[in-house]
């Protein structure tokens, strides 16, 4: 029976990817800053729950042991979403998190997953692939670049198995309540009769939180595929077809004020994630 650590264990991504972890019969220890959300989760009493705040991260500590000398981590945690334009991630979340999987892995930890983003990817538009050189363009996007380049550079000194999972746009229930499917669920709920947006022209790669867990699993606990790995639909679609979409599948009904927000600065209009690596590995699995 596989040991596996996953950090953020609370948040949107966490508590589905604990869950599909059960199917596999793993032993999940369950981490997070918080106490309150884990007593309340679903699977609170299937998993070792061990509370922890990276900013009160001690280097003196062997965290390994700590967490029970777990035989793979996932590590989901990332604080200050979705303020992808702070200077937090690179000044504190950048430093913090690195100096606790290097301090995993130089006690013993052999196997980690880590999620990354498609900002990494920075302003280049259409289909993307792991081959592309990253050119982020936002703090979030440079501080998760960076993590990824540290950890590589670790993996030649101290070698261990490493996957980054790059993720691109997900949705389901549970995500932040500021998201577009959130707040489009509350003008519903509200009876409101229109619902206010952007030209909605932008086009993105979007997939359901259930099948982003199921997929970040399966990448992390194979053992053949290292490296980057689009976690992604492979498949364009504007936010206004998004949109659009979510409606019938819930037969509602609603104005679309299309053009009231300006489009992200943070982001480019057109890009998708290339899937090829993905399939192969689920295919293979």
């Amino acid at each position: 029976m596989k040991k596996v650590l996953v950090t953020g264990a609370t948040g949107f991504i966490g508590n589905y990817v604990i869950q599909e972890l059960l199917k596999y019969n793993c032993l999940v220890i369950a981490s997070s800053a918080g106490r309150t959300n884990a007593e309340n989760a679903a699977w609170s009493d299937k998993v070792s729950y061990l509370p922890f705040d990276l900013g009160d991260f001690n280097n003196t500590v062997n965290y390994f042991d700590f967490f029970q000398q777990p035989d793979l981590l996932i590590h989901l945690a990332w604080e200050g979403l979705p303020n992808y334009k702070s200077s937090f991630h690179v000044e504190t979340n950048l430093p913090r998190h690195f100096a606790f999987l290097r301090n995993l892995v130089q006690h013993g930890l052999r196997d980690l997953a880590v999620t990354g983003t498609c900002f990494e990817y920075g302003m280049q538009e259409g289909c993307l692939n792991e081959e592309m050189p990253a050119n982020p363009a936002n703090p979030y996007g440079i501080a998760k670049d960076s993590l990824r380049k540290k950890l590589e550079q670790l993996q030649k000194q101290q070698p261990f198995a490493f996957k980054w999972v790059r993720l691109f746009y997900m949705y389901g229930k549970g995500q932040n309540p500021n998201s577009l499917l959130s707040q489009l669920d509350k003008a519903l709920a509200d009876k409101a009769g229109n619902f206010d947006m952007s030209g909605g022209e932008q086009v993105r790669d979007f997939l359901p939180v259930e099948k982003v867990a199921a997929w970040i699993v399966k990448l992390a606990l194979q053992d053949k595929v290292q490296g980057i790995i689009n976690c992604c639909s492979g498949e364009p679609l504007t936010v206004k077809q998004f949109v659009e979409n979510y409606l019938r599948t819930i037969n509602q009904h609603i104005v679309l004020n299309l053009g009231v927000y300006p489009y992200p600065d943070y982001e480019p209009m057109r890009f998708w994630g290339d899937n090829r690596k993905l399939k192969k590995i689920i295919n293979n699995e």
